[in-house]
C-alpha cells in the first residue's frame, strides 16, 4: 500500500529581472564565437564572468582560462585572448600588443562607460574618486586607466568622513556598476555634503541591470521566510542582492551556486521563498533550485516582475559574422542542462 505524504505549502516569489543581464550575453557570446571562428584553444585573462558552471561549461568547449598573459604558451600566440567581461587596465592590451596576442576584449559596455567618465574628469584636470570594492577586477580595470595617483578609492560612509583630497574643490566620482544603489547613495551624498564642488559623471554609472534586479528582490523580499540569491561567492552584484533582501525584509537571505548546497536542516519550516539570480548567473540553475524546492513542497511560483530587458550589446566586430546554431544560442543563454 503506497502512503503518500502531504508536501507542505510553498510560494517562490520569482524575481524578474534575474541572471543574466546584456553584458554578460555578449561576453559569454564572445567566447564562443571565437572558439567557433579560430578553434579551440581560446584563452581568457580571468573569468570571463563570475560563474563557475559558465567557465567549467566553457573549459569544456575548447577555453582555457588564465590569470595573466604570460602564461599562455608560445606555440599558442597566434591564437585569441578574450579579457573579461570586467574590464581590464591600459597595461594589460599594452602588454598583449607586445607580445603579438590577437586579444578579443568582452569587457561590457556599461564599464567601458565608467572608464571613459573616470578618464573625462581627469582630462578636465580633477582628481577621481571611485566608489567600489577594492580588489574586484571592475575596480582594478577602472583604475588602471588613470595615471598613478589620480584616482582615490573609497568603499564606505566612514572611508568618505576620513577622505583628505589635496585639492577638495576639484574632485569628480565615478562607481563601480555593480553596487548596492542605497549604499552608493550614502557614500555619494557624504561625499557631496563634505565637497560641494564634487562633480558627478556625465551619466549614472550603475548599471541598469543591477538597479533592476535590485527592485525586483526589493518588491519580493518583504515577508519571505528565507530569499535565495544564485550566484557566485566572488559576484559583486550577486553579493549586493542578498544584503537588498534582508534590507527590505526578508527574515533570511543567502547566496547559492547549485542545488547541492541547500542544507534543507538549516532551511526548515518555511512558507514563502524568495529567488533572483545574480548577472552571471545562468537560467538553468535557477531552474535547477525550483526543481530541488518542487521536490519537497507543493511549490507554486508567484512572479515579482519590476520592468523588462530589451538590451543587446553587439560583440565584436570580428566575429559577427560568425554563425550561430540553435544549439549554441541556448547555451549563452543559459538554458542547457
Amino acid at each position: 500500500m503506497n502512503i503518500q505524504v502531504k508536501k507542505p505549502p510553498l510560494t517562490i516569489r520569482l524575481c524578474g529581472p534575474r541572471g543574466f543581464c546584456a553584458g554578460v550575453d555578449r561576453a559569454i557570446q564572445i567566447v564562443v564565437l571565437a572558439l567557433k571562428a579560430y578553434g579551440a584553444p581560446v584563452y581568457v585573462r580571468h573569468e570571463i564572468v563570475h560563474n563557475r558552471y559558465v567557465v567549467e561549461g566553457l573549459e569544456a568547449k575548447g577555453a582555457i582560462f588564465v590569470e595573466e598573459l604570460d602564461e599562455i604558451p608560445v606555440e599558442h600566440r597566434e591564437q585569441p585572448v578574450v579579457f573579461s567581461a570586467h574590464g581590464v587596465p591600459k597595461s594589460v592590451p599594452e602588454d598583449a600588443q607586445a607580445r603579438n596576442l590577437f586579444y578579443l576584449d568582452a569587457t561590457c559596455p556599461l564599464v567601458s562607460k565608467v572608464h571613459k567618465q573616470a578618464m573625462r574628469h581627469q582630462r578636465l584636470g580633477r582628481h577621481v574618486v571611485l566608489i567600489g570594492h577594492a580588489g574586484h577586477p571592475e575596480v582594478i580595470g577602472t583604475m588602471g586607466q588613470l595615471p598613478p595617483g589620480t584616482v582615490s578609492l573609497i568603499e564606505t560612509v566612514e572611508d568618505a568622513d576620513g577622505y583628505e583630497p589635496a585639492d577638495p574643490d576639484n574632485l569628480g566620482y565615478v562607481t563601480q556598476t555593480t553596487l548596492s544603489v542605497d549604499d552608493t547613495a550614502g557614500v555619494i551624498a557624504r561625499l557631496t555634503e563634505r565637497f560641494p564642488n564634487l562633480s558627478a559623471p556625465a551619466a549614472d554609472s550603475i548599471c541598469y541591470a543591477t538597479t533592476n534586479r535590485q527592485e525586483a528582490v526589493k518588491e519580493a523580499a518583504p515577508g519571505c521566510d528565507l530569499f535565495i540569491v544564485v550566484g557566485a561567492p566572488n559576484s559583486s552584484n550577486s553579493k549586493r542582492l542578498v544584503e537588498v533582501a534582508l534590507r527590505a525584509g526578508a527574515r533570511r537571505s543567502m547566496l547559492v551556486q547549485r542545488a547541492a548546497e541547500l542544507d534543507w536542516n538549516e532551511i526548515g519550516d518555511i512558507r514563502t521563498l524568495g529567488l533572483s539570480a545574480g548577472a552571471s548567473a545562468p537560467e538553468v540553475i535557477v531552474d535547477e533550485i525550483i526543481a530541488a524546492f518542487k521536490a519537497r513542497f507543493d511549490a507554486e511560483i508567484e512572479l515579482a516582475v519590476t520592468a523588462e530587458e530589451t538590451e543587446n550589446f553587439l560583440v565584436n566586430r570580428e566575429l559577427r559574422g560568425v554563425p550561430l546554431t540553435v544549439e549554441d544560442m541556448a547555451w549563452v543563454n543559459g538554458v542547457r542542462a
